[in-house]
């Protein structure tokens, strides 16, 4: 068993984050900072340095304090690294820029069937294939000049610990660039001869290297750096340790990601961006999401404060709506988001905001074939209303949210513990009571109408095009 502290690195889009958990199981500092994307010619991209510069001072800090001797990385998705030596080859991609329309017809013809790689086709660099395709198109020897190709947990644990390793749960998230049936890389890693630019396996929260902290003393202290994950497996892998085993997992963060490991892959549909994951352990799960924490700051208007159940009554009753999508992706595709009915301001408006997401997540598990216990993790969770919403929502449905909503940083803790022999976490999980709110069913029918009427408006006009 560990006595002292771990390093979690969880790496949001949005928010990067320190935690330190104790061999107990507890979070006994947290810090918190904005990574910085920047213009770099005509493409965005990310001030990796600065970030470097962050996690070294704060793993120094965190060493000093606490005597932290292991470190891991939790990391969004999408998102990778070209290395050769000790150094990038080229600049981390920003995944929500699209190529150019005409490189866009070119390398999306080139994306494996549905079938073989349960990704989507997805708009930006949500396959991340589709952005190394995209280089490759800006500069055919690019790749060529790389020694690895490494998803973006995998660069950090590179950029710490020297190893330059893969790891299965990020590349089997929608990259085009795992076939899980196979339990291989999928025909356009071969077709372009990427296989033996993708380091060997190592195993999520297996130990990689070492990393010397240097301290304000001058003195240095070595810190064992294990294999990082994608942040919602993470948070999957946390909740399956915490005992649940029939369960649908709502992990909400700048993405609404939902993991109903009961639905058959045969159930998903690509063009509502349903998928497969992949766990840490190699096994496809099916999967549904949509953009909701960034729809809930854009339809909110970014508001921060919390939500009062007189102002979603009051919301409900005056019938204002909002539409999908305020954000790319999403099992509604295509939709500019939109409000209807009165207009709202302020916190009415966040208590719409509000209720869009939850409706979308009901929909979403709908899709998704959702009728076992549902475990909601994440930012979403501090609104405070979101979970009992869904909780009146779906009545016939367990509802349960964790104490500490930081799922994904506890699972990639739960990784350095099961690898060293030991694993602190209980169960903390409550059940969420339902919301009582006059008309929410009725509501819950308008928006479906509201929506089913812009699906039937496209499909309309989809029929009349190809006449």
């Amino acid at each position: 068993m560990s006595q002292s502290p771990i390093a979690v690195f969880d790496l949001g889009k949005t928010n990067s984050k320190l935690f330190v958990v104790s061999p107990e199981g507890r979070v006994i500092d947290e810090v918190r900072t904005r990574p910085v994307w920047r213009d770099e010619a005509d493409l965005r991209v990310l001030d990796d340095a600065a970030l470097f510069g962050w996690m070294e001072g704060e793993l120094a800090r965190a060493v000093s304090t606490h005597g932290v001797d292991r470190m891991i990385f939790s990391g969004h998705g999408c998102t990778f690294a070209l290395v050769a030596g000790d150094a990038l080859v080229h600049t981390i991609l920003d995944y929500e820029q699209a190529p150019p329309a005409d490189i866009a017809g070119r390398i999306d013809a080139m994306a494996p069937d549905f079938q073989e790689t349960f990704s989507p086709p997805l708009p930006l660099g949500f396959n991340y294939g589709r952005h190394l395709l995209w280089l490759n198109e800006r500069d055919a020897d690019l790749i060529g000049k790389a020694d690895a190709i490494l998803a973006y947990p995998q660069f950090w644990t590179w950029k710490f610990s020297g190893r330059a390793v893969s790891e299965v749960s990020y590349l089997g998230c929608h990259s085009n660039l795992w076939a899980p049936l196979q339990d291989d890389f999928s025909s356009l890693v071969d077709r372009m001869g990427w296989r033996g630019r993708m380091p060997e396996f190592a195993r999520a929260g297996d130990v990689v290297g070492t990393h010397a902290v240097t301290l304000a003393d001058g003195g240095s202290v070595t810190v064992a750096v294990h294999n990082g994950v994608h942040d919602s497996n993470a948070a999957l892998y946390f909740y399956r340790s915490l005992g649940f085993t029939d369960f649908t997992l709502v992990s909400t963060g700048t993405w609404v990601i939902i993991f109903n490991p009961a639905s058959p892959l045969e159930r998903l549909d690509a063009a509502q961006d349903m998928l497969a994951n992949v766990t840490v352990d190699h096994q496809p799960v099916a999967t549904i999401r949509f953009m909701g924490g960034r729809e809930y700051d854009v339809a909110s208007s970014g508001w921060a404060k919390s939500i009062s159940h007189e102002a979603v009554a009051k919301v409900i009753a005056s019938q204002a709506f909002a539409l999908p999508s305020f954000a790319p992706g999403g099992p509604m595709p295509g939709h500019e988001g939109r409000f209807v009915g009165p207009a709202v301001e302020g916190e009415e408006r966040a208590a719409v905001a509000l209720l869009y997401v939850a409706l979308m997540t009901d929909l979403s598990l709908d899709f998704i074939g959702s009728e076992n216990a549902i475990v909601i993790d994440g930012g979403l969770v501090k609104t405070g209303l979101y979970a009992s919403v869904l909780a009146a929502l779906r009545p016939g449905q367990t509802v349960h949210t964790s104490a500490n909503p930081e799922g994904s940083a506890f699972g990639a803790a739960a990784l350095v513990f099961d690898a060293i022999g030991d694993n602190p976490f209980v169960n903390d999980c409550v059940v969420s009571e339902p919301a009582s709110i006059p008309g929410l069913d009725e509501y819950r029918q308008q928006w479906r109408h509201h929506v089913d009427a812009m699906t039937s408006a496209e499909g309309a006009s989809r029929k009349e095009k190809r006449a």
